[in-house]
């Protein structure tokens, strides 16, 4: 027999199923009851769902309770600074069995041959990761990227098996103004799937840009905004990463009636705060915790995310979807006990039978040699735009401060935690270097720097004494790109990420223990941010309002245009 007939025998009985899980408790996503009895599987699929079920193999999930695999609808694997095995060793475990991806991170360093890698990887994860095809690379003209990917060159990667469709369009006001390279790609991709990217933006330019046929929003930050672009058609991911922390605003929208059209999402997110606090899971905790229905939060942690994407094979435990199955302690507690992706255990054996990928982007770290006087801020006027940073948020502050200049520069102050912060073209175009001021690190000395630098990813440094920027970004060079803590004259800490300045190379496990002895030496420098490095590499993202800075200088969002220091 062929599969399919194999399945419909194993569905009736009419030969024992693969494997059947039995003893557990299902928790139907439709109706919101539990059915008791068997589940059998077939293969990839589920066959059977609470009849008697003979097994070739049996486990045993007797006091736990199955819910459908957990959906990420929208991260960069990127940010978790490990290659994406390592990824699904990770979180995979803790019941994410579908993340849907967007590798503009490494496109952004290396162009086409960093979104092949991941689709590359995507045929050999045993979570099903799906690769979204990177629409905003750079994100704007107010950068400078290692690359620049256009309708045309997407063309050369469409098609493949993991693509849902077009990544998050990040440069709204490109779409709502008709640039034509914007127009490009959205006909490109007209009839598919197009996810968005659209912070604070309302009214009529909201209704311009969710007509161009874009239909999920992560960028949401309070209620108000979540329920308009809900109402205006749009899908709402509710986003909770390292840095933005988005689900206490908008758990209140949550409810049984717009779960239909909400998910979960956690867009940047590390092993430290996945190993103190977790992934979906944490999510799926949290929203209970503050009172939403269970129901509810299930739906959109799978059934809701499955439908939003077009992905109709999954997102409910029923005959002829994807096993792709979570048993949990309980509902409210939500730690996982067994996870099963297309019907495979994700067991210790399951990752260590994956072929191998090999690493790409190294030597990527192309920036000048730094000395201390390439920190100095001139101008002669006192009034000085200032980043002002909103912790929990990727949305800053833009401030003005009296920073009168002294000996032609304008100098940090810790005092009023006044930082130095500078970008430094790293992929060796034009050894740009911008600087600025940034409010809010708490820092009091010495210097944090990171080749993690959104989406540009060239050298971000904060800093409150000039020897130690130096010192700090020079190192990045020397590793092939990470996160350095420097003072004193020396590199107190660091984390080498050389694939493409993004990713370690180490164990998810090693990174985590690296991550925690960088956020220690931060704290040592007064720095009061929980994740100050990820919340430094959101300071250069020119489309997240309000004031940003990149390699060509601070830029104010709002108008959407460089302005002066």
């Amino acid at each position: 027999m062929d599969d399919l007939e194999r399945r419909i025998a194993q569905a009736r009985g009419d030969e024992p199923a693969d494997l059947v899980l039995r003893g557990g408790q299902v928790f139907d996503l439709i109706t919101g009851a539990m059915i008791a009895g068997d589940v059998a599987i077939c293969g990839d699929r589920i066959v059977g769902v609470g009849e008697p079920c003979q097994g070739t193999r049996v486990i045993d999930v007797s006091g736990l309770t199955l819910v459908p695999g957990f959906i990420d609808t929208h991260l960069h694997v990127e940010s978790s600074l490990v290659t994406p095995l390592e990824f699904d060793r990770c979180v995979t475990p803790r019941g994410i069995t579908t993340a849907i991806c967007d590798p503009h991170e490494i496109a952004n360093v290396i162009g086409l041959d960093g979104i092949r890698w991941f689709q590359q990887a995507s045929e050999r994860t045993l979570m099903d990761l799906r690769v979204q095809l990177s629409s905003c690379v750079p994100s704007t003209d107010m950068e400078t990227s290692g690359a620049r990917i256009e309708a045309g060159d997407l063309r050369a990667v469409m098609g493949h098996p993991s693509a849902i469709g077009l990544a998050e369009f990040m440069n709204y006001p490109a779409v709502i103004h008709r640039d034509p390279q914007a127009m490009a790609k959205l006909r490109l991709f007209q009839g598919s799937h197009i996810d968005g990217h659209c912070p604070q933006l309302s009214g009529r330019d909201l209704s311009a840009y969710v007509a161009a046929g874009i239909r999920t929003e992560h960028e949401a930050t309070t209620a108000a905004e979540a329920l308009e672009k809900l109402r205006k058609g749009m899908r709402v991911l509710i986003r909770e990463g390292s840095v933005s922390k988005d689900l206490a605003a908008l758990q209140p929208v949550l409810t049984d009636i717009t779960a239909p059209y909400m998910c979960l999402c956690t867009d940047d997110r590390n092993p430290l705060d996945i190993a103190e606090h977790g992934h979906l899971d944490h999510m799926i905790r949290e929203l209970i915790r503050r009172g939403t229905p269970l129901l509810a939060v299930y739906r959109a942690a799978s059934l809701s995310a499955a439908e939003a994407f077009g992905m109709k094979d999954r997102g409910l435990i029923a005959p002829g979807l994807r096993a792709d199955i979570v048993a949990v302690d309980s509902l409210a507690g939500c730690h996982a006990r067994l996870v099963l992706c297309g019907g495979r255990v994700a067991d210790d054996a399951a990752f260590a039978g994956r072929d191998a990928l090999p690493p790409i982007g190294r030597q990527s770290v192309k920036a000048p040699p730094l000395k201390p006087q390439d920190f100095r801020s001139g101008g002669n006027r006192a009034e000085t735009p200032v980043i002002g940073i909103v912790e929990g948020r990727i949305i800053t502050e833009h401030l003005t401060c009296d920073i009168p200049p002294r000996d032609g520069d304008k100098r940090p102050d810790p005092a009023r935690d006044l930082a130095r912060i500078a970008v430094i073209e790293r992929h060796g175009k034009n050894g740009n270097i911008a600087t600025g001021f940034v409010k809010g690190f708490g820092l009091r000395r010495g210097a944090i720097a990171s080749t993690v630098c959104h989406d540009h990813h060239n050298i971000a440094v904060v800093g409150m004494d000039y020897d130690a920027m130096a010192l700090a970004a020079n190192r990045l060079t020397r590793i092939e790109g990470g996160f350095v803590v420097a003072a004193e004259g020396r590199v107190v800490a660091e984390l080498a990420l050389p694939v493409a300045g993004l990713m370690s190379l180490e164990p998810f496990e090693a990174v985590r223990d690296a991550l925690m002895v960088l956020r220690h030496a931060a704290r040592d420098l007064g720095v009061v941010l929980d994740e100050p490095f990820l919340q430094l590499a959101f300071l250069a993202l020119p489309v997240i309002p309000a004031l940003k800075i990149t390699d060509r200088g601070m830029v104010d969002v709002a108008r959407f245009e460089i302005i002066g220091d």
